[in-house]
């Protein structure tokens, strides 16, 4: 039988073994279909992407975001814009699927996960065997033009940009490419959100699994779940702010957590 989806808030997280609480989640998993996971920068580090805000290492660690990852910024100044981005794809080359990936990917299979929402741009989810994840940050698998809408996969604009004497990537009709991800100053893909807050709302249970939970509009995904009933279950290093409206927390490594919840089930 199913656990009941009451409205009340959820009672904090107890302090319990690993290995109990990895056996809570599956039991949550178990009882409160369907379930939907939403995951950040976090469940990538293992796959050796850096997060945005850790020290020294994060992604934001040395630069302003503002002045190199903004709208503004490419259409003022692409060739800034690309000297980062180029970076960028240059890190997430040849970077796989870790295991909290492919756990994940595993639920699905099973018939456990009835959809993934990612904040994540790295397409890893997918290469994982995540049938149609939501990335509502847009990926990094392609880039566009903005005038003739022309789109150009992601091996041939990295190529376009080292051909190019300015560092930019162009497009057949001259124009620069911009990667189709959500940069800083635009809005989110209105059908991607739409299609997240419709599975937000309609989980029994929530996997928020290495996200901060900090940066809206996603950040309220949880609390549309929370809102209509349903459970949330946290899997991420560091305190979030619906720690306390969680029926589980998970603190650990985010591919032992998620291993562990799969081999539990």
């Amino acid at each position: 039988m199913n656990e009941p989806r009451a409205g009340a808030q959820a009672a904090p997280a107890e302090a319990t073994s690993p290995r109990h609480d990895a056996a809570r989640v599956a039991a949550l998993i178990r009882s409160c279909q369907p379930v939907v996971a939403l995951t950040g920068a976090g469940i990538s580090v293992p796959s050796g992407i850096p997060d945005f805000r850790t020290p020294q290492t994060g992604l934001w660690a040395n630069v302003d975001p503002m002045e190199v990852a903004h709208i503004s910024v490419w259409r003022r100044d692409p060739a800034r814009f690309w000297s980062f981005y180029g970076q960028r794809f240059a890190a997430l080359d040849g970077k796989r699927p870790n295991g909290a990936h492919l756990a994940l990917a595993e639920l699905e299979r099973r018939g456990l996960l009835a959809g993934v929402i990612t904040q994540n741009i790295d397409g890893l989810h997918a290469a994982a065997g995540t049938r149609d994840p939501i990335e509502v940050h847009g990926s990094i698998a392609s880039a566009s033009c903005l005038a003739c809408r022309t789109r150009v996969p992601l091996a041939e604009t990295r190529a376009r940009l080292a051909r190019d004497a300015d560092g930019i990537p162009r497009c057949e009709c001259g124009l620069p490419l911009k990667p189709d991800v959500v940069l800083f100053g635009e809005l989110l893909p209105e059908r991607a959100i739409e299609r997240a807050q419709e599975l937000a709302a309609g989980a029994g249970l929530m996997l928020a699994i290495g996200s901060s939970l900090e940066v809206y509009p996603v950040a309220a995904l949880p609390a549309d779940t929370l809102a209509h009933g349903g459970r949330l279950a946290i899997v991420t290093m560091g305190p979030t702010p619906y720690d306390r409206e969680a029926a589980v927390k998970l603190s650990g490594d985010v591919v032992a957590e998620l291993e562990a919840v799969v081999a539990a089930l």
